[in-house]
């Protein structure tokens, strides 16, 4: 006798559920001997431990904060991870007391942002042994997405814009660095052009930019089926994850004043005087008082000079002398 599927529960009639239409449930796999390893286990890699300060908006002495590499559907997704490669469970008492200041602190800084009713904090832990907790941003007024499948409508909603999210980002990051820590996420910059460079973009060149596909709370690296893991280890193409673009100078020359020849005078030569055309301010000043002094009206030492003497002073001492 075949198995009966089990029916549709109730939550796919709630208004925050995402999906509409016929559903049936998936079948359930028999459960494994033993599970796989996560990251940093075993064997495997961890993503938390081999990434950089650089990849972050917010470092800290024993914690850090990350965006996901792009704008997704919410107005902010960040991570809060422990510098040490500890799990939940193993925290000891003095991390375990700070992860509750900085959730309670990163809940706040996520909460002041424009747009933003509540903050989500979750922690799933299936794809990484390195302690991660995830804050989701549900946008004010949108009552659909209250409850459970916040993070399914991170991946449906469609993206923010990179202005914002940046924006977004650099204050959350000044937000936390007022308690200590370093921010490194950047508002974003002016997007300046001269009025005779204005051009309008040909519709075929729209066409030839590719559209980049959001990332989500669900697609996320540490979170993705173990099957798909296997595959982008195994894969020698994949490489490490993308530093933060906020916090990286080398990829935006404006935030780099050492190679802008506009604003490094020594970068330029052209714009640095000749030797020849430096003229000595000591001998400058000699002549000046030599020439004052023959003509009777060098300054008096103990008086005021002529660029800042106030009205009448300068009557009141000829009548004293």
């Amino acid at each position: 006798m075949p198995d009966t599927p089990p029916s549709v529960p109730d939550f796919t009639q709630w208004p925050s559920f995402p999906f509409e239409g016929d559903l049936r449930v998936k079948q359930l796999d028999e459960p494994v001997p033993f599970e796989p390893p996560r990251r940093g286990e075993a064997d495997r890699e961890c993503t938390a431990c081999n990434a950089p300060d650089e990849a972050y908006i917010w470092v800290g002495e024993r914690w850090r904060v990350r965006a996901m590499d792009r704008p997704t559907g919410l107005p902010m997704v960040l991570i809060l991870e422990s510098r040490s490669h500890l799990d939940l469970g193993d925290l000891p008492n003095l991390l375990a007391a700070e992860l509750g200041v900085m959730t309670v602190r990163l809940e706040r800084a996520v909460r002041s942002l424009d747009g933003v009713a509540r903050v989500h904090v979750n922690r799933w832990g299936d794809g990484s042994a390195h302690l991660h907790l995830w804050f989701l941003a549900r946008p004010y007024g949108r009552l659909q997405l209250r409850g459970t499948f916040l993070s399914l409508w991170d991946s449906i909603l469609p993206p923010i814009s990179e202005a914002q999210w940046r924006e977004n980002l650099a204050m959350v990051a000044a937000w936390l660095a007022e308690f200590g820590g370093r921010p490194l996420a950047e508002p974003p910059r002016i997007q300046w052009q001269a009025p005779s460079s204005f051009s309008p973009t040909s519709s075929a060149d729209a066409a030839e930019e590719p559209e980049e596909e959001a990332a989500s709370v669900i697609e996320a690296a540490d979170e993705i089926p173990e099957s798909e893991a296997a595959e982008a280890v195994s894969d020698p193409s994949v490489g490490p994850p993308a530093s933060n673009p906020a916090s990286n100078p080398a990829s935006n020359p404006a935030s780099n004043p050492a190679s802008n020849p506009a604003t490094n005078p020594a970068s330029n030569p052209a714009s640095s005087p000749s030797p020849d055309a430096v003229s000595d301010p000591a001998a400058d000043t000699g002549d000046e008082s030599d020439e004052q002094e023959r003509a009777g009206t060098a300054p008096d030492e103990d008086g005021p000079t002529a660029e800042n003497a106030r009205p009448g002073e300068g009557a009141a001492r000829t009548a004293q002398s």
